[in-house]
């Protein structure tokens, strides 16, 4: 119940040589990032080395103390290396756009067009926080919920920006009172509690009496400057709500922090956009990356320094746990028109007290970038997928992953030892 989640989807398909799984020299298909193909000004951890045709890659990024390696996308987080765990070599199994976000976020890829499992965000809210005035807000992330295995209360908040929950929970106030409106929930709840002890299948009128209590709650506590853009922005001027890519994510971040603070929420899930470049927008994809993992180090840094609503003497930074995915990686080589189009690999990062920092696991081959076997599996050596991450992900919370994903297996090495 002290537990929080915050799940970020860079959509589009990110290009992990220029973070996760760097690579700086033009061997097989790899064609890297060069002063040809990226714009290098904004990129403040990007230093000069040989690249090919004359060109200049980039030195690799080592954190002193640390035996990981990044590209120069990483931004701010390599400062906060000893805090994350970099899964590389995920095998995809797909370059479409809605199987791979599917198959990132539930551990299944699409059947006919549909979502066939729940995602990760909305099983955790289920789970964790069927009790919270909201389960999970989900902002432009791809929550799903199939299936009768999820407390129906946990059902994702769905929303295409924050503001529009403010604007749902405005109230004018010429014709009634804050206690008027309180008296017809109230007189709304009890009837639905009086009708379902008599009803056969009262699951439905207890969830219209839950929704009238729900509203109650949310109206009472003053909760719209929760979700008022505005005031976000202004109570969370560490995060850059000016970044071109990143600015939306800047609020949806700036929401977590507060409805965390304030214990309302579970799950806050919600989308980084700018990633699909198959052109030579690829000169800003590493700037993108940048933005986005900037941001989640500005969250960590604020959850450091915020105290636990129900803990006393500890820092949300304790109790939130944040896992970052992506449609799919791009290809290793560059293209005619100057970008790289999708790759069946990716990588994702946990930042969680639960798992092991200063760590990475998984691997991909040097010359096509494709995912190499990482372990022995019960079926044999084989490459981490993204059901494998999700299992484990849920496991380190005491979810059983048997219960909600069809596939993949608990990753031991991934989990910090107690």
């Amino acid at each position: 119940e002290d537990e929080f989640f915050v799940f970020i989807h860079a959509s589009g398909g990110w290009d992990v040589t220029l973070w996760a799984d760097p690579r700086n020299e033009g061997k097989g298909l790899c064609d890297p990032a060069t002063t040809d193909n990226t714009d290098t000004a904004p990129l403040r951890l990007w230093v000069d080395a040989p690249g090919p045709g004359g060109a200049k890659t980039f030195a690799l990024v080592r954190p002193q103390g640390s035996s990981l390696a990044f590209g120069p996308g990483i931004g701010a987080l390599a400062e906060l290396y000893d805090r994350l765990c970099i899964v590389n070599g995920l095998a995809m199994n797909t370059v479409s756009h809605p199987d791979g976000t599917a198959f990132a976020t539930t551990g299944r890829h699409l059947s006919g067009g549909r979502t066939t499992s729940s995602s990760v965000d909305a099983i955790c809210a289920s789970e964790l926080g069927a009790d919270q005035t909201f389960p999970i807000v989900s902002v432009q992330f791809p929550s799903a919920v199939v299936g009768d295995r999820l407390d129906r209360r946990a059902a994702p908040l769905m929303v295409a920006d924050i503001g529009t929950i403010s604007r749902s929970l405005y109230r004018a106030k010429p014709y009634d009172t804050d206690e008027d409106r309180a008296a017809v929930t109230a007189l709304l709840s009890e009837e639905a509690r009086t009708l379902a002890a008599r009803s056969l299948h009262a699951d439905t009128l207890n969830g219209f009496a839950l929704q009238s209590e729900g509203l109650g709650r949310m109206l009472k506590a003053g909760l719209q400057d929760v979700f008022s853009r505005g005031k976000l922005v202004k109570a969370h001027p560490e995060f850059n709500h000016a970044a071109r890519f990143a600015r939306q994510a800047a609020v949806n971040a700036s929401f977590a922090l507060e409805a965390m603070r304030r214990n309302v929420v579970r799950c806050v899930s919600f989308a980084s956009i700018g990633f699909d470049t198959h052109t030579s927008n690829y000169r800003q994809h590493a700037a993108t990356q940048q933005e986005l993992f900037d941001l989640i180090a500005a969250l960590v840094r604020s959850l450091d320094g915020t105290p636990h609503p129900t803990r006393s003497g500890k820092k949300l930074s304790d109790h939130t746990h944040i896992l970052v995915t992506s449609d799919f990686c791009r290809t290793p080589q560059i293209n005619t028109a100057m970008g790289r189009d999708h790759y069946p690999n990716n990588s994702a990062m946990v930042i969680s007290p639960r798992f092991r920092g200063n760590f990475s696991f998984g691997k991909t081959d040097a010359e096509q970038l494709l995912p190499a076997p990482a372990k022995a599996f019960q079926g044999g050596p084989r490459p981490i997928a993204p059901p494998d991450l999700l299992a484990t992900f849920l496991f380190a919370f005491g979810i059983s992953p048997r219960d909600h994903l069809r596939d993949g297996e608990v990753v031991p090495e991934l989990l910090r030892q107690s």
